[in-house]
């Protein structure tokens, strides 16, 4: 009977131990399926910052990681960059067995279910690999509640770290990971920036008190607010401990006793045996790090990682394998936004603005590549405040529109001798007071007279230019803004054309870009190139195919650009004249100045054969400026200087001109003296714009340092022949052929004509010329849409 009880026992727990066996292994069948890869920790070792450089390839800085929304500072360093005494400290405080166990420690474990059998909080225990599982692989089930599925995903993630790297990589990762407080800006992780944190020290550095200092934190950062009832005793400890462990000798312990530690925010005084007499915290920021490990260019930085964000998502920017990007600023030119910055004080006629601040780009009109930018006034060496007003801030643009509606007109047929009334006007406006919208040009001033929509934009005068935008129509007018990445507010009627439409200085400068490059628009762009750390190509911008969009013919471009060209140089101050102050050296410039309601924003964008920039003043948080400031006297001269900086040691050229374009004075000789107006070649009005859309910019393309020594390799270099625009012949005249540096994808453009008829005489006809000028033949407008 005994016997057989001994069997359906031993039975019993043998179906029992096969049944748990089997329950256990689908457990760990399904963690093992849940399990994150072990070999990310491998991409820890490559660097954790996302690597930037400017378009020379010197090194601009770096993009600190993130967890979340949370900046963290995290420069990782190799195990031979950081002080023995700091690893010794944190093997002897957090896992003396280190060495010994293969992930999990058997008495850590032991400790734990012996606590939890007698009702106690579990305590300890883990090891350091554990520790670097949880802050690294499992960082996101730890923000969530504790579960016992998650303590053994730790372990076994433990094990199999622990079969893959060596002890020392274990040690490093762990040194570089772990969390070591609140940084202000940032988060605290690795023992690089806890050094510099704490004693703005190196890890190299770090003395046997630091380091037993920061090990004391580790546990509990927040312990740094109470050193001498919190720290203080941990550091005695771990100093015996360490001696205990054979890492230090006693001497050297009692010498890091007696050390008159300081940790950053703290003073504190000692006694002769090492003891704390007094600690007082006299700065909590004291401590902090900034998110952005670098002082070169923070706005555009903070731009390239917004289009890094955008492009590649936040994981692979942010995460622990970093990128090396390539970007487009070139440090000359950035030095030339933040020198006028600097000098803007000075460079305004009546002093810069009081409480006002400002935001200034640069940008290749050929490629809307962003060579330089400030979002902000800087102030000698001091670092600028974090929000870019060159990229971020939303403002109202004023006057500077005009120029784009002008041309839109012009596209529509009329020419810049089209003529408008300037004088008072009322249109219906059910949200308007009184029902009715009644522009007023600026101070009220009215000249009533019939004007050439050339002179009106000399003077900037509001009257005709909402008749103008009137008469082509808004959704023309509209259409044109879209394609020009500036798209109107909802709601926004004739007031638009007057710049009630809110942008940003680098979107401006990108809109007047296809003055110059021949009636071309692109996006703003930051990036060349971006590699992964081990050198994988994730983007080129030479491979990208996309297309810029076609907003005016060449021809009705440069006719846009002669307009704001005379903005810069038809007028006087004392004859009026709003941007002459923009005017440096022997370079052609066109620009138009704009000034909100209010006033409150104050606006130059202009452009030369070589850049485009825009510069805009105001106050941060919006508010009224003062009414005896104008943009013409207080960012026209900053436009200048940055400019002035930008070209110095380059020789002047002038603007590309495409064919078609004939000269004839201004017909109102008597309020634009001397001044020449371009026209459109009545030949080429017979030409439907239809066809002209894929007509290629007759652009001289600037050489850029695209790589170190060369030019852009998009670009080539063709013979044009100068009358016809079109590649050159064996037909044509040697005194004809120019070269031109031109984008490779519109070579199909520059085919020579089959049948080739010059597209206009050596000497314009003068018949032709007295028909333009005649106000009485002015083409008929458009209808209103």
């Amino acid at each position: 009977m005994f016997l057989r009880f001994l069997k359906f026992t031993g039975a019993l727990l043998l179906a029992g131990g096969v049944a748990a066996a089997g329950v256990g292994a689908t457990y760990v069948t399904k963690w093992t399926r849940e399990l994150p890869d072990y070999r990310q920790l491998d991409n820890l070792s490559l660097g954790a910052e996302t690597r930037v450089f400017a378009r020379d390839s010197t090194p601009l800085g770096t993009l600190v990681p993130k967890i979340g929304e949370q900046a963290i500072s995290r420069t990782l360093v190799r195990l031979d960059e950081i002080s023995p005494f700091m690893t010794a400290a944190l093997i002897s405080n957090e896992d003396r067995r280190f060495f010994e166990h293969y992930g999990l420690d058997p008495y850590g474990i032991a400790r734990q279910f012996r606590r939890v059998a007698q009702g106690e909080d579990v305590q300890g225990g883990s090891t350091l690999t554990n520790q670097l599982v949880k802050n690294t692989l499992l960082y996101d089930e730890y923000k969530q509640a504790r579960t016992p599925d998650r303590k053994i995903k730790e372990w076994l993630l433990s094990v199999q770290v622990e079969r893959a790297f060596t002890k020392e990589e274990i040690l490093r990762d762990y040194l570089n990971a772990i969390y070591w407080g609140d940084g202000g800006p940032v988060e605290l992780y690795g023992i690089y920036s806890a050094a510099q944190a704490y004693f703005r020290k190196t890890p190299k550095q770090l003395s046997l008190a630091e380091s037993a200092y920061l090990t004391a934190l580790v546990p509990s950062p927040n312990r740094y607010f109470n050193y001498q009832g919190q720290v203080r005793p941990v550091m005695k400890t771990l100093l015996a401990r360490m001696v205990e462990d054979g890492w230090v000798t006693q001497a050297q312990a009692d010498a890091a006793w007696h050390e008159k530690l300081q940790p950053r925010g703290w003073q504190i005084t000692y006694d002769a045996s090492g003891n704390v007499k007094s600690a007082k915290l006299v700065d909590r920021s004291a401590k902090e790090l900034k998110a952005v490990v670098t002082t070169r260019a923070p706005h555009f930085m903070g731009q390239v990682e917004q289009e890094l964000v955008r492009r590649f998502g936040r994981e692979k920017v942010y995460g622990s394998g970093g990128l090396r990007v390539y970007t487009t600023l070139d440090p000359k030119l950035q030095s030339a936004v933040e020198t006028a910055s600097r000098e803007a004080s000075s460079l305004a006629y009546r002093g810069f603005p009081p409480g006002a601040t400002l935001g200034a780009v640069i940008i290749d009109p050929y490629t809307a590549e962003v060579l330089g930018m400030i979002g902000q006034k800087l102030s000698g060496n001091q670092p600028p405040a974090d929000w870019n007003n060159a990229a971020q801030g939303q403002r109202q643009v004023g006057s500077t529109i005009k120029p784009l509606l002008y041309t839109t007109a012009l596209s529509t047929g009329l020419e810049q001798t089209h003529r408008e009334e300037d004088k008072p006007i009322a249109f219906p406006c059910d949200t308007c007071k009184g029902g009715e919208y009644k522009p007023q040009n600026f101070e009220g001033n009215t000249t009533y007279r019939n004007m050439t929509i050339r002179e009106a934009l000399d003077r900037s005068l509001n009257l005709v230019t909402v008749r103008l935008a009137d008469r082509i129509g808004l959704q023309t007018f509209f259409t044109k803004l879209r394609e020009l990445g500036i798209p109107p507010n909802d709601g926004t009627g004739l007031a638009a054309a007057l710049g009630a439409i809110e942008t940003t200085p680098v979107k401006m400068a990108a809109a007047y870009a296809p003055f110059v490059n021949g009636g071309l628009y692109r996006a703003p762009r930051y990036i060349t190139r971006v590699t992964t750390a081990r050198g994988e190509v994730l983007y080129d911008a030479s491979n990208d195919l996309t297309k810029p969009g076609r907003v005016w013919t060449p021809q009705t471009a440069f006719l846009g650009l002669d307009m704001i060209r005379g903005v810069v140089n038809d007028l006087t101050g004392p004859q009026g004249g709003l941007s002459w102050p923009a005017k440096f050296g022997n370079w052609p410039v066109a620009g138009k100045t704009g000034t909100s309601n209010g006033p409150k924003d104050f606006w130059f964008v202009g452009t030369t054969p070589l850049y485009t920039g825009a510069v805009w003043v105001g106050k941060q948080q919006g508010g009224e400026m003062p009414t005896y400031y104008y943009s013409g006297y207080v960012n026209a001269p900053i436009w200048r200087r940055m400019m002035e900086i930008a070209h110095a040691g380059k020789t002047p050229t002038k603007f590309a001109e495409p064919p078609g374009i004939l000269y004839a004075d201004a017909p109102d000789p008597g309020y634009l003296p001397g001044v020449k107006v371009a026209l459109l070649d009545p030949r080429f009005k017979n030409v439907t714009t239809a066809a002209e859309e894929d007509a290629p910019a007759p652009v001289v393309y600037r050489e850029v340092n695209w790589a170190p020594g060369g030019a852009d390799p998009r670009t080539t270099v063709i013979n044009l022949d100068r009358t016809t625009g079109r590649l050159a012949t064996e037909f044509t005249p040697p005194e004809n052929v120019v070269p031109r540096r031109v984008a490779i994808e519109d070579l199909p453009g520059y085919a020579p004509d089959p049948d080739p008829q010059p597209l206009r005489d050596e000497q314009p006809d003068p018949q032709a010329i007295k028909a333009i000028r005649s106000p009485g033949t002015a083409p008929a407008p458009n209808a209103k849409n």
